[in-house]
């Protein structure tokens, strides 16, 4: 039997999740498929990393593409304490897998960014959710997704994929943290939210992916 190569898996993903915004507005289509839909482009990533993994690194990279497919389904089917718990292991299990590849000794620059995006986003978190949103709960996933983002900076993969498909990760959590229930979010913030979100996914498995290979450039 022939396997499904990498390529088309990944050519899949992209097409159902970029095209996830679009079926929402315009398919019409009963509330289970749009969920499969909405869960199916970074499930797809994982089966990506899945098929290309060759060590423990690539299965924490699969397991952590596997665990946001399970956020992006169980946050509209349970809640955001359900979506939330799934998408901060995920944010563990990353951070396990940037801790294992660590960039050679970052300089006093590199390590204050790393500090910073931390603290930045908690600062956003304090400030911009209303004072009865804010909670234990908001403030764990804060400091889980913006950990995530710096260890991926200090980590040995491409800055212009990783670290930057991190902080798009990270943006798009903060814009749903801080904003309006999603019943009342405007049209255009929801489309910016998944599309940072997606193509953040996208870029780090991506990035991580090429690592694997030897394909990393330290200096970017």
């Amino acid at each position: 039997m022939t396997s499904v190569s990498p390529r088309f898996i990944l050519v899949a993903a992209l097409a159902v999740g970029l095209s996830f915004n679009l079926a929402s507005a315009v398919a019409g289509l009963p509330g289970p498929a749009m969920l499969a839909w909405k869960g199916a482009g970074v499930a797809l990533l994982a089966a990506y990393a899945a098929a290309r993994a060759r060590n423990l690194d690539g299965w924490l990279l699969a397991g952590v593409m596997a665990c946001g497919a399970l956020g992006d389904v169980l946050i509209d089917a349970l809640g955001a304490v359900a979506g939330g718990g799934a998408f901060l292991i995920a944010h563990v299990v990353a951070v396990i897998l940037y801790a294992r590849n660590p960039r050679p000794p970052l300089g006093r620059a590199e390590r204050a960014v790393c500090i910073a995006l931390p603290l930045a986003a908690m600062a956003i978190a304090v400030l911009c959710v209303p004072p009865q949103a804010f909670n234990g709960g908001v403030a764990l996933y804060v400091l889980g997704v913006s950990a995530m983002a710096g260890f991926a900076f200090a980590s040995r993969f491409r800055r212009d994929r990783v670290a930057l498909g991190a902080v798009m990760f990270l943006a798009s959590d903060l814009l749903i943290v801080t904003h309006l229930p999603p019943a009342q979010e405007p049209r255009a913030v929801s489309i910016a939210i998944w599309l940072l979100y997606f193509l953040g996914q996208a870029l780090i498995t991506l990035g991580v992916s090429a690592g694997f290979e030897g394909d990393v450039t330290p200096a970017r």
